[in-house]
């Protein structure tokens, strides 16, 4: 007799909708050790980076069985909107995917598209691969679409001119504000902090939640982060785990260095 399993719910999918803070970490060290450490720290979500870390299918699946039981919900920050790249993220086991650079509208169709069976959308369909625990999961052709979480990055001011007309977009799960690449198109490169951009992040938010859209952002820096989530973001990264490590054995050498 097949053992069939119940479709797991996307609870970070249901926390945003609800406007329920959700605190997130980068993990960019493609470590399926540093992810089954951190998938049990009790952060809400993940983002497995692939676009500026040297992931690939191969070392995604690792990491994704490390988190396998954990609450962390696992978001993969796609290398581009390509909809043959995310079907496969799809088909190893994402639910939630984060899309870079997205400009207007259309992209923003695009990436919900790409995550859902027709008729919302292209994905194209197996029946035998990771996500649905390889034909053991009952109904999950039917139920994947409802559990699809696409969230859009917004980091260039011509994005942000367009932020009404991508927070229209029908299923949209959330648009995502790119502190650092938001800075560089605003002219100030290297400084996300300067009152223009943290004035534009401010207007991008009141704007998400007018619409009733879903906010998130990174936020290494913890007054940062309060600021944010005092504005209306729902959804924000506290930094990434390489920089942790780092910053914690920068602080342990310099307490007994030249002691």
């Amino acid at each position: 007799m097949t053992n069939l399993i119940n479709p797991p719910e996307n609870r970070f999918m249901e926390a945003i909708r609800q406007g329920e803070t959700q605190l997130g970490l980068w993990l960019a060290l493609t470590s399926n050790i540093a992810a089954e450490v951190i998938g049990a720290v009790g952060f809400d979500w993940l983002v497995l980076d692939a676009e500026h870390a040297p992931n690939e299918l191969t070392t995604l699946i690792p990491q994704l069985q490390a988190l396998r039981g954990s609450m962390s919900e696992p978001v993969v920050r796609a290398t581009w909107n390509d909809p043959v790249l995310i079907k496969r993220f799809m088909d190893i086991g994402f639910r939630t995917i984060l899309f870079p650079y997205v400009q207007d509208e259309h992209e923003a169709e695009a990436a919900v598209a790409a995550m859902r069976y027709p008729p919302e959308g292209v994905r194209g369909v197996a029946t035998m691969h990771r996500s649905c625990s390889y034909g053991a999961e009952a109904g999950y052709i039917q139920s994947a679409n409802a559990r699809a979480c696409a969230l859009v990055q917004v980091e260039t001011a011509s994005a942000a001119e367009r932020i009404e007309q991508i927070c229209d977009v029908e299923n949209l799960g959330g648009v995502f504000i790119g502190p650092s690449d938001l800075a560089a198109s605003m002219d100030h490169l290297g400084d996300p902090g300067h009152k223009d951009v943290q004035g534009m992040m401010k207007y991008l938010c009141d704007v998400c939640k007018s619409k009733g859209v879903p906010i998130g952002t990174l936020a290494p820096v913890t007054a940062d982060a309060k600021r944010y989530l005092e504005w209306g973001y729902t959804f924000v990264a506290l930094g990434a785990e390489v920089a942790l490590m780092r910053a914690a054995a920068i602080s342990k050498l310099a307490e007994l260095k030249g002691a």
